[in-house]
């Protein structure tokens, strides 16, 4: 159903059963997929690309302008996957001449408020809760979990399965399966609720523990911990995982764990 009500540019290019509410406005250059409701007020800029069975909810602007004083009117795209959840007056960015494209996986929810930069990749099956701000180029991977409030800083890199606590200001790159505390941004644990309802064994679960407890606890500094990680604990994707992304690392990683009664 399309609202006489709304704009839509004869150049746009709509799929099957895509459903667009009063008042909502599509450019030319935008392509959206099969099965897509596009709310009230919604607006999808030139260089949208979005998949299957999306949601864009009232007042939500998708591939909107960069806030970027270095982009100069070049041709860029917002590349979203299929079913995604995007909430009220979220702002997701269009790439710059850095990268091109702003990149959504399939399967995400942002919650209202929240904003993405541009050149920013995340993943799949992320909740990006209520007022995030992600900065320009910044990386989520699959099934990562940011708390309402959280503002995390440009070039970031955050591993997949990881939580960000609400609140939270992010500087340092957050390596995969962890937690990150909002007061002090160090290491709080393994997201063991996550990857169980994710469908990780105890015993996978159990081996991830004993990389974190090397890597965030042993007192090491992170490459000599990495080392001793591939030495002590079982080869998994996982493990490797964890060591690959710290040793690629390019803005540093968040600080090891330490005690709340003794970082007070």
């Amino acid at each position: 159903m399309i609202s006489k009500l709304a704009y839509i540019h004869p150049d746009a290019k709509l799929g099957k059963n895509v459903t667009v509410e009063p008042f909502a406005y599509i450019a030319a250059d935008v392509v959206i997929g099969d099965d897509c409701w596009i709310g009230p007020g919604a607006v999808i800029h030139d260089g949208a690309r979005i998949g299957r069975a999306c949601k864009i909810h009232t007042a939500a602007s998708v591939s909107c302008l960069p806030q970027d004083l270095k982009f100069a009117g070049e041709k860029t795209t917002c590349e979203i996957g299929d079913s995604n959840d995007i909430r009220e007056y979220v702002t997701i960015s269009r790439g710059t001449a850095s990268t091109g494209t702003t990149r959504i996986g399939s399967h995400n929810l942002l919650m209202a408020y929240t904003h993405v930069g541009h050149d920013c990749v995340i993943g799949s099956h992320c909740v990006i809760a209520n007022r995030v701000s992600l900065a320009g180029e910044v990386h989520v991977g699959d099934w990562a979990v940011i708390g309402g409030h959280a503002a995390v800083h440009q070039w970031v890199h955050i591993g997949e399965h990881s939580m960000i606590q609400g609140g939270a200001l992010l500087s340092q790159d957050l390596p995969p399966f962890v937690i990150v505390r909002n007061d002090t941004l160090r290491f709080a644990g393994v997201n063991k609720v996550g990857l169980s309802r994710r469908g990780f064994t105890p015993e996978r679960i159990g081996e991830i523990h004993d990389a974190c407890r090397i890597l965030f606890q042993s007192g090491m500094n992170y490459m000599a911990a990495c080392d001793e990680v591939e030495h002590a604990v079982p080869e998994s994707p996982e493990r490797n995982a964890l060591v690959g992304f710290i040793r690629e690392s390019k803005r540093g990683v968040i600080k090891p764990y330490e005690s709340r009664s003794r970082a007070e």
